[in-house]
């Protein structure tokens, strides 16, 4: 079938080609990094090195429902929408209980199926912050104040048959069969969202790796996350969704003639991550109809696409041994950016009521000063 590209089709592809967008080149080695530790006590993932492999997806299902059960207090789940092999599309919704309505933060790993440590590093994410938030103040501020929505596979048909043999590997897109004729299957999930849908780095060929569908959110994946953060776009501070490889942080948008309006907070915000040892690299292959240009333009202030490990010389099929540092620096870098928007909602705040108290105060001790 002519969708079932060989490995060596996929690697000459892949060598050759550039998913690119607005691009921030990070030296992950220069951020600080956290000791993986793995839960103790715990039945299916008593094995030291549970989060040092990959796990299919009846395993991370089964993983899902363990974090919910062993966490009932901060962990549930959350099933919202369906695949278009009609699995279920399920998110773990992770914070402390409050009586006020609360910020939130989204994360959704592997929406291109063959990026398999992205998946790895959604689950050491969890394990990470479940493991902290009763001993780090500033992880449990940001629970008590914001919830996480992480969604640990969104391309749940793709990953499934990435799983299936060796042909399979270097499956990339959904599973939905093509139209009009087309006897290849799948589109590319990250080019079907709307924003600027089908304007630059992608193609209208449906056996193409890039390919956009036959519309914006034609696949009901897209429509499953579009929905979702359009309900809740006025509390998402941060989206940040997960790929490999590259080592780099991608920021909206991808057309080339167009900026975020806070692009020069994005770039910061990565700067003072990567402690400036940052290089600007304006691509020269932009895309559009992504997930992160949308999250953008629906007003979320933060929208950042993770390319975790490596720069190519293992590519997609990114060793185990490679899991944990590659972890390690990922949820480091996702710390600092959700600790960043925590405090840049709650402390700005925080300084803006106090200050307008003052002002009422002052007013108010100058009017009674006159009077006197």
């Amino acid at each position: 079938m002519k969708d079932d590209l060989t490995r060596q089709t996929n690697r000459n592809f892949i060598k050759n080609s550039n998913h690119q967008t607005k691009m921030y080149s990070l030296d992950v080695h220069t951020v600080c990094v956290c000791q993986c530790t793995v839960l103790s006590g715990v039945e299916e993932t008593t094995e030291r090195n549970y989060y040092s492999r990959y796990h299919n997806m009846s395993e991370i299902t089964a993983w899902m429902e363990q974090m919910k059960r062993e966490n009932p207090d901060v962990v549930s789940s959350m099933v919202y929408g369906q695949t278009y092999e009609r699995r279920n599309i399920t998110l773990l919704k992770i914070g402390l209980s409050s009586t006020g309505r609360k910020k939130a933060i989204w994360m959704d790993c592997g929406i291109h199926a063959r990026e398999w440590i992205a998946p790895a590093f959604c689950q050491y994410f969890v394990k990470e912050i479940l493991r902290t938030y009763k001993t780090d103040t500033k992880v449990n501020e940001m629970m008590k104040n914001l919830d996480f929505y992480i969604t640990p596979v969104l391309n749940i048909d793709g990953y499934i048959y990435s799983w299936h043999n060796e042909s399979t590997r270097l499956w990339r897109k959904s599973r939905s069969p093509g139209t009009g004729g087309c006897t290849c299957y799948g589109t590319d999930l990250n080019r079907n969202f709307y924003a600027n849908w089908g304007m630059v780095g992608v193609s209208t060929d449906c056996c193409n790796l890039f390919y956009c569908g036959t519309k914006a959110l034609s696949e009901s994946e897209a429509r499953a996350v579009t929905d979702m953060l359009g309900k809740m776009s006025e509390d998402i501070l941060a989206f940040l969704t997960i790929h490999s490889y590259g080592q780099q942080l991608l920021v909206p948008y991808g057309h080339p003639n167009i900026s975020a309006p806070n692009h020069d907070e994005l770039v910061q915000t990565i700067q003072l991550l990567a402690n400036k040892t940052l290089f600007l690299s304006l691509s020269p292959d932009p895309f559009s109809g992504s997930s992160q240009d949308f999250a953008r333009l629906i007003g979320i202030p933060l929208s950042f696409t993770f390319e975790l490990r490596d720069k190519g010389e293992h590519g997609f099929e990114l060793p185990e041994d490679q899991i944990q540092p590659t972890c390690e620096e990922a949820y480091a870098g996702a710390h600092h950016i959700i600790t960043y928007a925590h405090d840049k909602a709650f402390y700005s705040y925080a300084a803006t009521v106090t200050a307008t108290l003052w002002t009422t105060l002052l007013a108010a001790w100058v009017s009674s000063a006159i009077l006197l």
